[in-house]
């Protein structure tokens, strides 16, 4: 009999193709709800888990569960704990959309650095008078900072050196100088790269250490020209207390990708701000990075049920 994936948010072609040029039988999920899952991943040996929450009740429901492809990188929707527990191997796709995320971090610094999102509400409004009104500043020989220095955190480093010719610190205290671009220049503290930084760009994923890690300290240690640019994870920020930040304009401004809560209320004070630019948690959404993450997620099935090593573990079930 075939093993039987279970999609409950619908993935690129690439990944579906993959499995069932394997033999796999696909199951597309009925919702993403906890109570529709619960129903669905009944009989079934794999999911690939896109957004939706996936608690310990959808993972005791899998009695058949065998592992969890994340299509993606972050797992902070998934409980990793149980997983182990209960014998699932949870595997993801950090290769999937590094360059892609890395890109969108880049356009935010630019977006942020020229005004581009108030300038095109002014001109829209009839004010071409805006191009003597503000002025934007060259990116070339400013301080890039870092917090996290991870895959996407590396090709924001080449990018902004190699391309734009920044200055680049940054901060990962999982990572030595050997390990990066010479001209990249690590720091001791994280408290080095806010208080040096002209961008402050964060690159960490959610834990318990990371939540909320950001806030009116770190805001006030930055420059008051300086910028925060976030493509990680909204939960690592104080979102209230960056909202306070841009307001009383203890910084310059931010680029956002991610919320604290997503989506954000409609009330949400940011969207009131001309010191931020925002976009709708769509830094990996290219067509490229959909291909691959479909895909690397479904390897990541295949390796499993197969029985081989997967390539891209999150937990090890077997100890």
């Amino acid at each position: 009999m075939a093993y039987k994936v279970l999609i409950p948010q619908d993935i690129a072609e690439d990944g579906k193709k993959y499995l069932t040029d394997r033999g796999y039988k696909i199951k597309m999920g009925s919702g993403i709800s906890v109570d529709s899952m619960v129903k669905d991943v009944e009989n079934c040996d794999a999911i690939i888990a896109r957004t939706a929450l996936y608690p310990k009740e959808v993972l005791e429901a899998g009695k058949k569960l065998k592992v969890i492809g994340r299509h993606g990188v972050g797992v902070d929707n998934i409980d990793i704990k149980v997983a182990t527990e209960l014998g699932i191997y949870v595997t993801n796709a950090p290769l999937s959309n590094a360059n892609s995320v890395a890109e969108h971090a880049i356009g935010l610094i630019i977006a942020v650095a020229r005004n581009m999102i108030h300038c095109d509400k002014e001109l829209r409004g009839g004010n071409f008078e805006i191009r003597n009104q503000i002025h934007g500043f060259d990116l070339e020989d400013k301080t890039l900072g870092l917090v996290g220095l991870g895959s996407i955190g590396t090709l924001v480093a080449k990018k902004a050196t190699y391309g734009l010719n920044m200055k680049v610190i940054a901060y990962d205290p999982f990572v030595n100088q050997e390990g990066v671009i010479q001209e990249v220049e690590l720091v001791d503290t994280r408290e080095a790269v806010f208080k040096n930084a002209d961008f402050v760009s964060l690159h960490l994923p959610v834990t318990e250490e990371t939540r909320r890690s950001i806030g009116k300290k770190e805001f006030e240690m930055m420059k008051s020209t300086a910028f925060l640019i976030n493509t990680a994870r909204g939960e690592v920020v104080h979102e209230e207390e960056l909202i306070e930040a841009l307001k009383l304009k203890m910084i310059a401004g931010a680029g956002l990708d991610v919320y604290q809560s997503e989506p954000p209320e409609k009330n949400n004070p940011l969207f009131n701000l001309n010191n931020v630019v925002l976009t709708p948690h769509n830094a990996a959404h290219t067509k490229e990075a959909a291909q691959r993450m479909s895909l690397h997620a479904a390897i990541g099935v295949h390796e499993v049920l197969s029985g081989q090593k997967p390539s891209w573990p999150v937990n090890n079930p077997k100890g």
